[in-house]
């Protein structure tokens, strides 16, 4: 089962879950197929990827937020994504994907999608997001903030996360190797 029929699956179950806030955050189930395993017979790096995918889409969808990025012609990319593995995920194996917000900087919205298995966490993920128009540019933190009616107060981005997001920034300037 590829992930287009897992994202068609996701869309039919979303709407017989809870409703949540982005603020609560989401436990998306998921257990491993044949097709997410290496030749190793765990579960191949890239699939943990596209399940933190189709989490923050479980997440956006069921806050009701993916219905106002839509209609203000809006679209999240991921600019940055860092994942630590701790156990495999095995053939059959059952798990869920925990994504909450950590919170916000000028440009991006950060998420933490934590992979657990039978109460224990089998790898995390921390996720740098940035909204972009469709018509170009990006969306702004003032507008961001408005669309979902203001960030609660106790959400602080934790430092460890700037000097992350810091670290991993891209610099549009061509440097030679080594520098």
């Amino acid at each position: 089962m590829n992930l287009y029929l897992r994202l068609l699956l996701l869309n039919l179950l979303v709407r017989f879950r809870r409703p949540v806030t982005l603020w609560e955050g989401t436990r998306t189930p998921f257990r491993v197929f044949p097709n997410d395993l290496d030749v190793f017979r765990h579960m191949t790096n890239s699939r943990y990827l596209g399940f933190c995918d189709l989490s923050r889409l479980d997440l956006l969808v069921r806050a009701g937020y993916w219905a106002e990025v839509k209609r203000r012609g809006w679209f999240p990319v991921v600019a940055a994504q860092t994942i630590t593995y701790r156990r495999s995920l095995t053939l059959g194996q059952k798990f869920e994907v925990h994504t909450r917000m950590l919170g916000f900087d000028e440009r991006n919205s950060y998420l933490e999608q934590t992979f657990v298995s039978r109460g224990e966490t089998m790898a995390r993920a921390v996720i740098q997001v940035r909204f972009l128009r469709r018509g170009g540019g990006s969306v702004t933190h003032a507008e961001l903030e408005e669309s979902v009616g203001g960030y609660p107060a106790d959400l602080e981005l934790p430092a460890w996360v700037r000097e992350w997001a810091s670290s991993v920034r891209v610099s549009s300037k061509i440097s030679a190797a080594g520098e």
